[in-house]
């Protein structure tokens, strides 16, 4: 009976010992962010963005994972790239506010126009939750093109 008891605790022990890390996959991490930016640049080098472009924002490809995606601004600030939601394409990027009146835009503009990468904090609908929260983009200018990916802060 104790060893019965024992190799149930023993099982339970393990059952909660897997399921942890798998609850912390669930979100993507700064430093997935950081390497999807630089995946995102590395491929449109190699194919140009008109074709990349198609790879990024397919949520069956490789470029969307989770509540991880990209987005991509040309040099004039126009959104050439949304992993969650391609009616912002063709969008002015570098006048967009959060919901507290925080203009990221313009800090990703200084960013690309000044060390050419570092993050940004702001507010912004999580698509996995559909709720605004705190999220930080890590941005990177790569050639024409600005390229952003970025965490929700939970």
């Amino acid at each position: 009976m104790r060893m019965l008891r024992f190799a149930a605790a023993l099982a339970l022990l393990l059952l909660s010992a897997i399921a942890l890390p798998a609850a912390a996959d669930e979100f993507a991490t700064k430093d997935e962010a950081v390497a999807l930016v630089k995946r995102a640049i590395a491929r449109t080098g190699e194919i140009g963005m008109d074709k990349a472009r198609l790879e990024f924002m397919d949520h069956s490809g490789t470029f969307v994972d989770r509540d991880l995606y990209l987005v991509i601004v040309d040099k004039a600030g126009v959104r050439l790239v949304h992993g969650q939601n391609p009616k912002l394409v063709g969008k002015t990027y570098f006048d967009a506010v959060d919901v507290n009146g925080y203009a990221y835009g313009k800090a990703v503009q200084a960013i690309a126009e000044g060390p050419g990468s570092g993050w940004i904090s702001f507010a912004f609908k999580d698509p996995l939750t559909g709720k605004v929260l705190p999220k930080e983009n890590y941005v990177e200018k790569g050639g024409d093109y600005i390229f952003l990916a970025g965490v929700y802060k939970r």
